[in-house]
């Protein structure tokens, strides 16, 4: 049950077009909901600001349609990460108004209601190559399911830190940005002492051997010169879109 729903409920009643007994019955719903497999937390946007969000690997295609199913039936929409292809298909089979996204590996149903998008405020997601876009393809479709406007500068690492300095007006312009790569993991350091915004830093498992699958990237971003860089965990461009939402959220 997201905050605008809710919102929106008690507008409708402070308006005379619903009764209290009205809103009453839509918000008498457990906030737990049990299928034996799994337990969907159905008020976690309620406590969060955002709703629970359905990690795709390791569940069966049918677990995760029926998990999927429940939340539908909130009005809610939904969101899976990871998904496979089996996953995507079988999601858009069910539900005819999904976006998937094969690069992201991301499956979106959009709510009854959809989130507020901050007013003059957007989430700029820089990747330092094109190896790196399904990471940032997470955070870019995480960010549109929260309702936090988004823009892209891709393949501007520093082999060519040029392509990054000729958009010095884009990283002015942007509320938190989130800088994706793989390799030496370089870049969010540049984009640290470049900007004030707040940073947040996403290694990827992008690379040669020696890159460890992003283990060399994340030592890197752990280590930055540039103070004030946040480091998520490898890979993870969902959670770095879920920090830049609380980050907008508190401004």
């Amino acid at each position: 049950m997201i905050r605008e729903r809710v919102r929106a409920l008690l507008e409708d009643v402070a308006a005379g077009r619903a009764s209290i007994e009205q809103a009453l019955s839509r918000l008498d719903s457990p906030p737990a909901e049990s299928l034996g497999f799994a337990t969907i937390d159905h008020h976690r946007a309620l406590r969060a600001g955002f709703p629970e969000v359905v990690f795709g690997e390791g569940k069966t295609v049918e677990q995760i349609v029926a998990i999927c199913d429940r939340l539908a039936a909130q009005g809610d929409g939904f969101l899976v990460t990871r998904a496979g292809d089996d996953c995507r298909a079988a999601l858009a089979a069910r539900f005819p108004g999904v976006r998937a996204n094969a690069m992201a590996r991301t499956v979106r149903l959009a709510g009854s209601v959809e989130p507020h998008a901050a007013a003059g405020k957007q989430v700029l997601i820089v990747t330092a190559g094109t190896s790196d876009l399904p990471v940032a393809e997470e955070a870019a479709e995480t960010l549109v399911a929260l309702g936090v406007p988004v823009a892209r500068l891709t393949d501007v690492g520093v082999a060519g830190i040029h392509r990054l300095l000729s958009r010095h007006d884009a990283l002015r312009d942007a509320a938190v940005v989130i800088v994706v790569a793989g390799m030496d993991g370089a870049l969010p350091s540049v984009v640290g002492g470049l900007v004030r915004a707040p940073v947040i830093a996403v290694p990827t498992s992008v690379g040669y051997g020696a890159s460890f699958g992003g283990i060399a990237a994340l030592l890197t971003m752990l280590n930055s010169c540039a103070a004030g860089v946040t480091v998520c965990n490898i890979d993870n461009g969902f959670g770095a879109a879920v920090a830049a939402s609380r980050i907008l959220s508190s401004q």
